[in-house]
């Protein structure tokens, strides 16, 4: 057993290239007090009992791109209990240009309320918005097996992070729309009707609102495309729909034109929104609407093992469309095959190491992973400690 902070070195492939993390440290994160992994760009295989850490090292490989990772908890609560207070992760990211230091963490002895995490690129401070620049990360977790059956708020944030992999700014413009978006609701329940400062927060959710509605209709063509050219037939194939007026609106309309007329609806709901609580329009409320094609149903209405295998395949078109533009995503896939068949787990290997994308897949049972073999990393994890596998 590998005592908590030395180093697992595994050999990489001489002159191999790919994009992905070659070095991972995490430091008084959650269960571990450090944590240091070589990897050399194969996808990684996490095995051992619940509750030894594994979802863990996925959490802190999620907050190294943009937003709250995989849990989206405050950052206070991912510090290690008996730690110094702050928490750390720390990568070594291998790009087509060389390799990237990146890193983000809070600091100790911050008072909880006040706690942002701090984010670092070769040395020098950076905002987290930043890091979409440099990773996509896309992945599938067990809380998302209910994605198609609960509300839409977590089907159109899933949508979101696959727009992203191909407009890294689109997370910034739905940041700065939400702003925008709270601040007018805030004034709105406080009876606050001043024209101009209303009209100001409508001009930037106009502007904003646009921008991320289109990203989402071009997105949304792209993936239709490679879905309905998967060469497989294991996985279903997904039939998207995008269920927003704005999204709807960019198959006829100029996006200047549709500007002038979402500030204006924006205008004239005003009354309407203050008495509702909320914003009634905008792509804040947007759905993503799923369908099996095969099966001529909506996802919601399909088994659990069905809507599994939807999601694996949308996540596979996007893996496959980033990965022919030459930026291919980090997949990280918690308990990702207990619940598979062994023909579709062998067909998720299979695509995974024909892509080359860099994988980091968990699960109690090390003999779902068997076929992978050679082909992947193995790792065994407890509680604070990793244990090479291979």
């Amino acid at each position: 057993m590998y005592p908590t902070g030395e180093l697992i070195v595994v050999d990489r492939p001489a002159a191999q290239a790919w994009i992905g993390l070659s070095r991972l440290v995490v430091t008084d994160f959650r269960s571990y007090a450090r944590a240091e992994l070589a990897l050399d760009g194969r996808p990684v295989v996490l095995t051992g009992e619940n509750g030894a850490g594994k979802t863990n090292l996925l959490e802190a490989i999620s907050l190294l791109s943009a937003g709250r990772g995989i849990r989206g908890v405050p950052y206070a609560e991912i510090a290690r209990d008996c730690g110094a207070g702050g928490w750390a992760v720390a990568a070594t990211l291998e790009m087509a240009q060389g390799p990237v230091r990146i890193g983000t963490g809070i600091e100790p002895g911050t008072e909880p309320a006040a706690r942002s995490r701090s984010v670092r690129i070769d040395g020098e401070p950076a905002g987290p918005s930043a890091l979409a620049t440099l990773l996509r990360t896309v992945w599938l977790t067990p809380a998302m097996d209910r994605l198609f059956v609960d509300g839409a708020s977590e089907r159109r944030h899933f949508f979101d992070r696959l727009v992203m992999g191909f407009d890294p700014a689109h997370g910034a413009r739905v940041n700065a729309y939400d702003r925008a978006l709270r601040e007018r609701n805030r004034l709105l329940a406080d009876n606050i009707f001043d024209d101009a400062w209303l009209a100001g927060l409508e001009t930037q959710m106009a502007e904003h609102g646009v921008a991320i509605a289109a990203a989402r209709v071009e997105t949304l063509a792209r993936l239709r495309g490679a879905l309905e050219a998967a060469e497989t037939d294991v996985f279903p194939r997904a039939g998207l729909v995008l269920d927003g007026t704005l999204e709807a609106a960019l198959e006829g309309e100029a996006a200047v034109d549709l500007e002038d007329g979402f500030r204006r609806t924006l205008v004239e709901m005003r009354g309407r929104d203050a008495a509702a609580g909320r914003a009634l329009a905008g792509p804040h409320r947007t759905d993503l609407a799923v369908r099996h094609m095969a099966q001529d149903r909506e996802a919601r209405s399909c088994s659990t093992g069905e809507q599994k295998a939807l999601l694996i395949g949308i996540v596979l078109a996007n893996a496959r469309l980033l990965a022919a533009r030459g930026t291919p995503p980090l997949l990280l896939l918690d308990e990702i095959a207990a619940h598979l068949d062994g023909k579709r787990r062998a067909a998720l290997f299979d695509e995974i190491v024909a892509l080359g994308l860099q994988a980091f897949m968990t699960g109690a049972d090390p003999s779902l992973f068997e076929t992978l073999g050679a082909r992947a990393q193995n790792f065994r994890v407890a509680r604070g400690t990793i244990e090479n596998a291979d």
